[in-house]
């Protein structure tokens, strides 16, 4: 793929799931890489199998020393790295604030630094793991439900100020893809998610079709474009589709003897 060959590419949470199969995949296609994770044995296993460069660390302050790494430019940042916290408004404010912080405040920080580079050469990509969550819901997860919708609306609003000016922006919004992070889901994920999973593979390749293709909204499922469109189409009728989905939930909780509308204190840091 002419766009990714020969690029320095950086991928956050990369050390598993959907960011390793993206660092490999990029690399696969020809790309320079780096691989950030918080966990550095990770980060160092990925980028060894796949002749990368490790740069562990927190997403949100990474671009200096990935710019570094890669010699001195970034020309695609993946910004993948996710948290997911389960529960409601009752849910700790420490979950809500890490939610915030790490699935839409490292995108933004990302962005400030990679910004007056790319503007001044008149190119750059940025592709934000979104989930489907930003463009739906997810039920039992008000947390990360509201965060993804956020990283959302900041990929929108990038790709609307700055596209004439060759900044391409991508929101990668898959369901339910066999990580860690489905796995930690539990019942909700279980319900929702887990019967049309998908391997991280598979959404690794719809980025790359996606960012050849220069669509904006990549959808590994593309079923999720009908789902958006009834939201959109007839929000009551959808929001009434989802309350049953959560009165599903709720009954499934309650035969298992978890507290229903409640916190219980799951939670998964992705790699994606």
């Amino acid at each position: 793929m002419g766009t990714v060959r020969g690029a320095r590419v950086v991928v956050t949470g990369a050390g598993g799931g959907i960011g390793a199969a993206l660092a490999r995949r990029f690399a696969a296609e020809g790309a320079r890489v780096v691989v950030n994770d918080l966990d550095a044995a990770k980060a160092a296993s990925v980028a060894g199998e796949i002749g990368a460069t490790p740069v562990p660390g927190d997403a949100s302050g990474i671009v200096p020393a990935a710019r570094e790494a890669l010699g001195g430019t970034i020309d695609i940042f993946c910004a993948n790295a996710g948290v997911g916290h389960d529960g409601g408004p009752e849910a700790d404010d420490k979950l809500w604030q890490q939610s915030w912080d790490v699935n839409v405040m490292a995108h933004v920080r990302a962005a400030r630094e990679l910004l007056p580079e790319w503007l001044e050469r008149g190119s750059g990509r940025f592709v934000a793991t979104v989930s489907a969550a930003g463009m739906l819901t997810m039920i039992g997860s008000a947390p990360y439900a509201v965060s993804k919708h956020a990283a959302l609306a900041f990929a929108e609003w990038l790709s609307a100020t700055y596209r004439h000016r060759g900044i391409g922006v991508h929101a990668v919004c898959p369901q339910g893809v066999r990580t860690d992070m489905l796995t930690e889901t539990g019942t909700a994920g279980e319900l929702v998610l887990a019967q049309t999973a998908i391997e991280p593979e598979e959404v690794a390749d719809a980025v790359l079709a996606g960012i050849e293709e220069e669509r904006f909204l990549i959808l590994p499922h593309p079923e999720v474009a009908r789902h958006y469109a009834a939201r959109a189409g007839d929000t009551d009728r959808w929001l009434g589709g989802i309350n049953k989905l959560q009165r599903k939930l709720e009954k499934l909780e309650a035969a298992s003897g978890t507290p229903s509308g409640t916190s219980s204190g799951n939670s998964a840091a992705a790699s994606g």
